[in-house]
């Protein structure tokens, strides 16, 4: 067999060197594992499809004046924002007063990368619309006698609904 030679531990003392069979991989040594949605997580990347990292030249940005600076600058800021989150610590007030000028454009960024499934969305619709219809049923059966708010809200958009499953059910045919 091989050898496992000695080593020292983090709390100083020292191992002593072990005889072990061929292939034996030390637990220390063995990579921990990973999920496959931990993995895709780790792939992601930080920035929007097609926006490079690179930082832009001053030559090039002469033509196209302030708007592409601005954008990269305001898109560094967002991420190094995102790393400091995960890390909680004290914030200056500079920090704050971007923030609030940031705000208005974070809060559009999120909407096209989120891509459902036509099918998953037909269902989701579906499954409102047969809520909507319980809804109806018990106000008309006298079950429900006050229906709240947010109740008559979601009533009032099953036509909404309605054309979003025409619209989704011509598309997935």
């Amino acid at each position: 067999g091989s050898y496992i030679p000695a080593s020292q531990r983090p709390d100083g003392t020292w191992r002593k060197a072990r005889r072990v069979k061929e292939g034996y991989v030390p637990q220390e040594e063995v990579p921990l594992y990973e999920s496959k949605g931990k993995q895709w997580a780790n792939r992601k990347t930080l920035y929007p499809i097609g926006f490079s990292p690179m930082p832009v030249s001053p030559a090039e940005n002469v033509n196209e004046g302030n708007s592409t600076n601005k954008f990269l600058t305001l898109f560094i800021f967002l991420a190094k924002k995102k790393k400091k989150k995960k890390k909680p610590g004290p914030s200056s007030g500079n920090e704050k007063q971007a923030q609030k000028s940031v705000a208005p454009s974070t809060t559009k960024a999120p909407e096209p990368t989120v891509v459902v499934e036509p099918a998953k969305k037909l269902k989701n619709l579906r499954k409102k619309l047969r809520e909507i219809e319980t809804l109806e049923q018990k106000i008309k059966s006298k079950e429900l006698k006050n229906p709240e708010k947010d109740q008559l809200d979601k009533i009032a958009r099953k036509p909404d609904i309605l054309s979003e499953i025409l619209a989704l059910e011509l598309t997935v045919k």
